[in-house]
């Protein structure tokens, strides 16, 4: 197949969950298919991140798309006017007219066989009427996230805003659902939740996967008996919420019985409000972004999955788990997931019940060791990316016969046709 692949972002440096679950999924693709990345860029990634592309891609396509820094007044200004757009402010900062008329124009001139919009963000700039099948790579159901920012959101002025965004994100995504020809669900939850709330009737789910070559232990660490550490984008509001409940309800528990527990919190962007609490309290260590997450997964005794909020598969729990890394997680967390609570994790919810489950790791070696000997073997056994990228190629060709079908039954009569 020939693939016009459509984002709001070059992949590297492969720093957050969604840029490597799509570049691992399209390294894979590119070895069957021609693989065509037409992007929106920022222009921060830099010269390095477009040479790197040649790795997951036969042709990159960038469009030139400045984005406002957060937190600063240009920032905060278009979060304001906001409110009077019918659009939710995470799809209007995405809208190109030039991403537009590119779309058209390679679609006019070249002969794509499907047309994959990954992440709910390019779907903004997808034209209604296409000559090409299309398929929508849904990495979360977005609205969910959304609606629960909403339900533990404190303060009633952000509460009232986060409502509005909710309402926004949720009427935006079942239209785009309901335009293209397949959408893909990273887990069977989603892919029921996209069913039930959108009424999509061709949705398909595609697992998670992980590089199991690429995440396992090294043997050179000394661990740390009492770090416990968390991974991710700390430019995402659900792991900026994660950190926020855990270091505010949870750690503060299990001190009363490990004094000496330390957080490591890796990933890129740390919003103030992190940096600010690690300079006060030297039990909470901030790296930022690294090179090589895993040196530090490695050194802690458990790892940690505080989420309440967000959608999709968490492929963090899957590279600690490719560590054999015990995991204590929320049953949000861990959502979309086949793992068992008991078995390949620790799962808890309220703060004292997650404080418990950590303990019990901490205090237990001998159990920290099995739970996570069998979460990596079951990772090891079911979860490589080829399988992974297979199930999205099926899903291509899905679309693209569903969409020959239709034709057929037209009888060619009616031109192009809505997606």
């Amino acid at each position: 197949m020939r693939i016009l692949w459509l984002k709001t972002e070059l992949l590297h440096p492969l720093d957050k969950g969604g840029k490597i679950r799509t570049y691992n999924m399209l390294r894979e693709l590119k070895r069957d298919h021609r693989i065509t990345y037409l992007t929106l860029d920022d222009g921060n990634a830099g010269d390095e991140a477009r040479a790197q592309a040649s790795e997951f891609c036969d042709e990159l396509v960038c469009i030139p798309h400045p984005q406002q820094e957060k937190f600063t007044s240009a920032f905060y200004l278009e979060l304001g006017l906001n409110l009077f757009s019918p659009l939710p402010y995470a799809i209007q900062k995405y809208k190109s007219q030039r991403m537009r008329a590119e779309i058209k124009a390679r679609l006019h001139h070249d002969e794509f066989d499907v047309l994959v919009c990954d992440f709910l963000t390019p779907a903004v700039n997808v034209p209604s009427r296409l000559p090409t099948p299309g398929v929508l790579f849904q990495h979360n159901v977005e609205a969910m996230i959304w609606k629960r920012h909403h339900e533990v959101q404190a303060n009633p002025i952000k509460k009232a805003y986060l409502y509005g965004q909710w309402v926004k994100i949720r009427r935006f995504e079942a239209q785009m659902c309901r335009r293209f020809d397949s959408v893909v669900a990273v887990s069977r939850d989603d892919r029921e939740t996209l069913r039930t709330e959108y009424g999509v009737t061709s949705v398909f789910d595609v697992p998670t996967g992980v590089d199991i070559e690429f995440f396992r232990p090294s043997g050179n660490e000394t661990q740390d008996l009492h770090n416990v550490v968390f991974t991710g984008s700390m430019d995402w509001l659900p792991n900026e919420d994660a950190i926020r409940y855990f270091a505010e309800q949870i750690m503060p528990l299990v001190k009363q019985s490990v004094p000496d527990l330390t957080l490591t919190v890796v990933g890129r962007n740390p919003f103030p409000g992190l940096i600010e609490l690690s300079k006060r309290d030297s039990s909470i260590i901030v790296t930022g972004r690294v090179e090589d997450v895993r040196p530090y997964i490695e050194r802690a005794a458990v790892y940690v999955v505080p989420l309440r909020i967000g959608g999709g598969t968490r492929l963090k729990i899957y590279e600690a788990m490719a560590m054999g890394k015990p995991i204590v997680s929320t049953t949000i967390g861990a959502e979309g997931l086949p793992v068992q609570d008991g078995e390949h994790l620790l799962l808890a919810d309220a703060p004292e019940d997650f404080a418990n489950a950590l303990i019990r790791f901490l205090e237990d070696k001998s159990l920290a060791e099995k739970v996570g000997n069998q979460a990596a073997l079951l990772v090891r056994r079911q979860f490589g990316w080829d399988r992974a990228a297979e199930k999205l190629a099926e899903a291509c060709e899905h679309a693209l016969s569903r969409r020959e079908s239709r034709s057929r039954d037209l009888l060619g009569k009616e031109g192009p046709l809505h997606i």
